[in-house]
């Protein structure tokens, strides 16, 4: 969503290697990274953050390059499967973050028009992707406001 709402193109970073197989030497069994998925997990990290602890600290000191090649599932199945995932999905729960602290800027701050510009651009991409979340993810009846991301988020 880079061009959406700005002329930037968006940030660029080199690309992972394709890969189809898991690395050689990081050969950790698949049950033991799935249980430190889920207990990383319930010490209350997002699925990608997750991602990069295994990546840099890894399961019993040897790192996880890419857990998909490594388990054949995402973390966020392996989530699912062990009903640890999280009630909301990270990306929509970030801008649900943002537009909560950019309404209490304003709530400060009411002659802030770049900010406003920004919260409106920020409360569109969230109905956005709760209209593509919506029923498999989240509540078919999910609407966004204030008051609820507020109430949810808490």
């Amino acid at each position: 969503m880079a061009r959406m709402h700005t002329r930037r193109r968006g940030s660029s970073g080199s690309d992972r290697p394709a890969a189809d197989e898991p690395a050689e030497w990081s050969d950790v069994d698949a049950d033991a990274i799935e249980d430190r998925v889920v207990e990383l997990a319930e010490q209350g990290h997002d699925p990608s953050v997750i991602g990069m602890k295994l990546r840099d600290e890894g399961v019993k000191g040897t790192p996880i390059p890419n857990v998909k090649l490594a388990t054949g599932k995402k973390v966020g199945e392996i989530l699912g499967d062990n009903d640890a995932a999280p009630e909301l999905p990270e990306d929509l729960r970030n801008l649900m973050e943002r537009a909560i602290t950019l309404t209490e800027h304003l709530d400060e701050n009411g002659q802030d028009h770049q900010n406003k510009r920004a919260l409106q651009n920020t409360e569109s991409k969230i109905r956005r992707l709760a209209n593509y979340y919506r029923g498999d993810e989240i509540d078919a009846d999910f609407n966004y406001s204030y008051e609820q991301a507020k109430e949810r988020l808490e």
